[in-house]
């Protein structure tokens, strides 16, 4: 099921679940994606952007051809504002910046990324919305739309997404690594549920003019898992 936001004669706005990607693999029709999940309903969409098969959020959906190409143009042209919230290991100590390194492909990993001499252009501006021991929460909002661009960002800085298996560690966020005193490791180790075990970005917001000059601000709320990691990092990990 994947949740709709909103919906009118032009776009569907949905809240994508982590894990499903936006277009079909080409290599694995079987594994679950945006726009299969509607085409198995009947209904014809046109996908205007993307965000990583990995990351939860926003995804701002064409019903008709027209609807497709005005979008798009928005995200092409930088005209309009997106919004994504994400769990970054270690303390970040500046308030807030901007990333500006282009990003190029990996030389000799397929589907890695990089900062490069020779990559696009790549701007990200973040703002430190809270810090706790160990962990930053931080609202990013991206001028381009380079692939895997505030993971390779972060990564540059030093300070990878919770969970990011490609740029940082795809070891799982536990509640006995926040409150180590309150846990018998050696007996709740192996039985204890991760909290958060997947790529802690979201993608929260996007601001979008529609077709008749009037303008929306889309907001996809934060997943269960991510809204418990930050309840329970409130309470013990400061």
């Amino acid at each position: 099921m994947i949740p709709i936001i909103y919906e009118d004669d032009n776009i569907i706005v949905i809240n994508k679940p982590s894990g499903c990607l936006t277009i079909p693999d080409r290599f694995d029709q079987e594994l679950v994606s945006v726009k299969s999940w509607f085409e198995r309903k009947g209904q014809r969409i046109f996908i205007v952007h993307r965000i990583d098969r990995d990351t939860s959020g926003l995804l701002l959906l064409a019903k008709n051809e027209v609807a497709h190409k005005f979008y798009n143009t928005q995200f092409q042209d930088r005209s309009l504002t997106k919004n994504y919230y994400g769990l970054v290991v270690g303390t970040m100590l500046q308030e807030e910046g901007t990333f500006d390194q282009p990003i190029e492909e990996h030389p000799t990993i397929s589907g890695k990324m990089r900062v490069g001499r020779k990559g696009k252009s790549a701007i990200t501006h973040y703002k430190v919305e809270a810090r706790f021991r160990g962990y930053t929460w931080v609202r990013f909002q991206i001028e381009t739309g380079r692939t895997h661009q505030i993971r390779v960002h972060l990564q540059n800085a030093g300070h990878a997404l919770v969970c990011d298996p490609i740029y940082g560690s795809a070891d799982p966020l536990l509640l006995s690594t926040i409150k180590r005193k309150k846990f018998n490791l050696s007996k709740d180790a192996e039985s204890e549920r991760p909290l958060l075990n997947r790529l802690a970005l979201h993608a929260y917001s996007i601001h979008v003019t529609d077709q008749e000059g009037a303008t929306h601000e889309f907001i996809a709320p934060l997943s269960r898992d991510m809204d418990a990691t930050l309840k329970q990092l409130s309470k013990w990990g400061k």
